[in-house]
């Protein structure tokens, strides 16, 4: 298997797609709205540093020219808001970069961390921006204080600072609890632990024999998979009280899923069942019922460093003719921010207004130019169309820069009636013990 991104079939182990040219370093791929594939770049010599960097930004449902964005540097982890408006990216020197990727403006850039970004996610909410580094520190961002800035350049207030591991962050993962707004984070030091990530407080501690390289869960099982160093992957419950301290939790014989024979570098959980991606170039789905692999893929040369799954409509669109009704623009990336002037505006945060019961709430941002953005891209999304067919416009954006317009899926980016998310998506071709 060459470098790139190759999509397949997880009911047929088809291959449907292969995009070359691709080398993604850890968290650096994700989905927008089922319908773009965004990847960061590594160089190829399996490494993230030196130079510029680049974020490249593939359509799904119709083939076209890759929308190549540079960067300031190097930037490795990505995420991005689940309405696909806010995208995120961080580098080796700590820094965060944050874009509209409507509009390509490049938001806010800021010293978010001491040492290199390894993992950057959303709250279920989209309402905080949660971030781990290579020394084990975990900060909490309130998106308000991100986007509510007189200049991009200006730092934000940090929320909390969780500082409980001692190794590097190899996961983060939020999810509702009765109790508590759980957040999950992973290390190299062996430990996963579990965060009341509104009040900073740490809950629980779960110690294993060996270093955590990657975790998921399974929702509806309130099951932990932790992805280990020696290929294991470790089975425990998610079982959060009402303790008044914290607990720690030595994990003594649990549950293993042994088919690999190298450190798990990247786990996610579906419908379908769970896929693991490892050293030894192979990726498994597990029956989670039977604990047995139903299937196997053979990369043969080079290690999966990201997994995703997307439903096969979104790959297989432009022949199975579905009715879609909005329009989605992704623009090219700013490399620097804009000049801002500092007079005093009034915004609507539009991607961030189930925050405030799906009510629009206004926010002075002091930033009559980020005003005219929100402005220019409320009217963007406000725009209807049917078609049964995938296709593309040519648009040119506020500065004078052209990008196509690719239209599918639905308004909040999810399968159609009906469809199932049986389509993989895996970045290869690097060795990841080598990326930084």
């Amino acid at each position: 298997m060459k470098i790139g991104v190759t999509i397949w079939d997880m009911e047929t182990g088809k291959n449907l797609l292969h995009i070359p040219s691709c080398a993604s370093p850890p968290f650096g791929l994700l989905c927008l709205r089922n319908r773009f594939l965004v990847a960061s770049q590594i160089n190829k010599h399996g490494s993230v540093g030196g130079g510029a960097g680049a974020i490249v930004v593939w359509s799904l449902n119709k083939p076209q020219q890759p929308l190549l964005n540079y960067t300031a540097e190097v930037v490795g982890p990505l995420s991005c808001t689940k309405d696909g408006v806010y995208l995120v990216g961080g580098a080796l020197s700590g820094n965060a970069y944050l874009w509209d990727v409507t509009s390509g403006k490049l938001l806010k850039t800021w010293s978010a961390h001491n040492k290199s970004l390894k993992n950057m996610i959303f709250s279920d909410d989209d309402s905080l921006l949660i971030s781990g580094s290579d020394d084990g520190m975990i900060c909490v961002w309130s998106m308000i204080s991100l986007l509510d800035v007189e200049e991009t350049g200006s730092s934000p207030s940090l929320l909390h600072c969780l500082s409980g591991h001692i190794s590097s962050i190899t996961g983060l993962l939020t999810t509702p609890c009765s109790y508590f707004s759980v957040l999950i984070s992973s290390s190299l030091d062996g430990t996963c632990k579990v965060w009341d990530f509104i009040t900073g407080r740490l809950l629980q501690t779960q110690a294993y024999p060996f270093a955590i390289t990657s975790i998921t869960l399974h929702q509806e099982e309130r099951l932990l998979f932790c992805g280990t160093e020696n290929g294991t992957i470790i089975i425990n419950k998610l079982d959060i009280g009402l303790e008044e301290g914290p607990s720690i939790i030595t994990v003594g014989q649990p549950l293993e899923l042994k088919g690999h024979n190298g450190a798990i570098t990247a786990l996610i959980s579906s419908q379908t069942g769970l896929t693991s991606a490892s050293e030894d170039c192979t990726i498994c789905i597990w029956d989670v019922t039977k604990w047995a692999i139903i299937r196997r893929f053979n990369l043969q040369k080079g290690n999966a460093t990201n997994l995703l799954v997307v439903p096969r409509s979104s790959v297989l669109f432009a022949s199975n003719h579905r009715r879609v009704t909005d329009q989605y623009f992704v623009s090219p990336l700013d490399k620097y921010p804009q000049l801002i002037n500092s007079s005093r505006g009034t915004t609507t945060l539009r991607s961030l207004c189930r925050l405030y019961k799906e009510k629009q709430a206004s926010i002075d941002l002091r930033s009559t130019c980020l005003l005219r953005q929100n402005m220019f891209s409320s009217q963007r999304w406000t725009i209807q169309t049917e078609s049964r067919h995938a296709y593309g416009h040519d648009h040119t954006n506020e500065s004078g820069n052209k990008y196509r317009e690719s239209i599918m899926g639905n308004k909040d980016g999810k399968a159609c009636h009906g469809d199932k998310q049986t389509v993989a998506v895996t970045t290869t071709g690097v060795d990841t013990t080598q990326v930084v």
